[in-house]
């Protein structure tokens, strides 16, 4: 099998039509070496390529329309035109607009994965609020490709090199935070968590934390009961198949390194797992979803409407979720090969081996 044919197809959304995404995608496209790792495929339209392109004449994009994604050129950028009309960008806006063709992109793009014509996903960044719509009716990207793939559960797991942290609730208000937090959810997720870290990063025994809900995992139940009722109970039945430890100090477990010593991270809520994330990631982390039969990841951070049109956007983040998810997508394929039937691959090597001899013979 040719390079070529080996390298994954990606998939790529525009996000919010005044935001940062398709300069980030510009910038990240336009170094043609991505092109050795993966096949691009761009869901949004020339004319919204174009008029960001415009303000970054330092960034030489070349790609080519195409119409039948069973058909794209894996030596060049593809861009899928998702709409014909005229539609005024206005960088920095934050209107209806931006997200009605943010959803335009991301419909196109996520039947595309469904149906097999790319192999991964990288969305940019969407604004929670105009999105909204009849169609689209979630707090983000994580609960729309879970409805989309109509699995049970997913996991919002945020990857950087040297650390990995899932979260056990998402974009809810941090007063209902609590009353999210149950012994089923948390074992749920430490499942996904853990068969995540397997198939997807290619860890044969994840070593998991933990951390706890109140102020120093509630004190022996001083600052809070949550510890001894709810998170401890679910560690303790979680052991049988997961290798967990916890509940943990968030505080603590952050400053003083303790992370290190772990594969992943399980944080209960949004901000308890995000900032200590993205104060260690330093700007090249990714956000992807655990738990899809397909591959989607994300830069982790938003719209950034402050500096959007102005040529100011580092794609760092952006790079490394196009990595993170080549890299995911070539580690499920090795996952799924290894596990095989192994009666399958030794009669595969035996009938191999005698050609191989047959051939031999026939020489001598």
């Amino acid at each position: 099998m040719s390079n070529e044919q080996q390298k994954p197809v990606i998939g790529f959304t525009c996000g919010d039509l005044n935001g940062i995404g398709i300069e980030l995608i510009i910038k990240t496209l336009s170094d043609h070496r991505i092109l050795e790792f993966c096949t691009p495929v761009v869901f949004a339209s020339n004319k919204s390529i174009n008029f960001y392109r415009k303000g970054l004449p330092d960034c030489n994009l070349n790609y080519a329309n195409t119409r039948e994604l069973n058909r794209l050129n894996p030596k060049q950028v593809n861009l899928v035109n998702c709409w014909e009309e005229e539609v005024a960008i206005t960088p920095g806006q934050l209107n209806e607009t931006g997200g009605k063709y943010a959803l335009i992109s991301l419909q196109q793009a996520t039947q595309a994965l469904k149906e097999g014509h790319i192999q991964g996903l990288v969305t940019a960044p969407i604004h929670k609020k105009n999105i909204q719509s009849a169609e689209f009716n979630y707090s983000g990207h994580t609960p729309y490709f879970k409805d989309y793939f109509n699995v049970s559960d997913v996991l919002m797991l945020m990857v950087a090199e040297n650390i990995r942290v899932g979260l056990v609730t998402e974009h809810i208000p941090l007063a209902d935070v609590a009353k999210h937090i149950t012994k089923e959810k948390i074992i749920g997720k430490l499942k996904l968590l853990n068969s995540s870290l397997q198939k997807d990063f290619g860890i044969d025994k994840p070593r998991i934390a933990v951390l706890g809900l109140n102020p120093h995992a509630g004190d022996e139940g001083l600052i809070g009961n949550e510890e001894e009722t709810i998170i401890r109970p679910a560690i303790k039945e979680a052991k049988h198949s997961i290798m967990v430890f916890g509940p943990y100090s968030s505080d603590a477990f952050f400053a003083r390194g303790q992370y290190e010593k772990f594969d992943g991270v399980l944080a209960l809520y949004h901000d308890q797992g995000l900032i200590p994330f993205k104060s260690l990631a330093i700007g090249e982390g990714t956000n992807y979803t655990a738990g899809l039969p397909v591959v989607r990841t994300s830069p982790d951070h938003g719209t950034a409407f402050d500096i959007a049109g102005k040529g100011k956007a580092d794609n760092s983040s952006f790079l490394s979720s196009v990595f993170e998810c080549i890299d995911i997508i070539n580690k499920r394929m090795g996952y799924a090969d290894m596990r095989r039937n192994p009666l399958k691959k030794i009669s595969a090597r035996m009938m191999a081996n005698a050609v191989d001899e047959k051939i031999e013979e026939t020489e001598g």
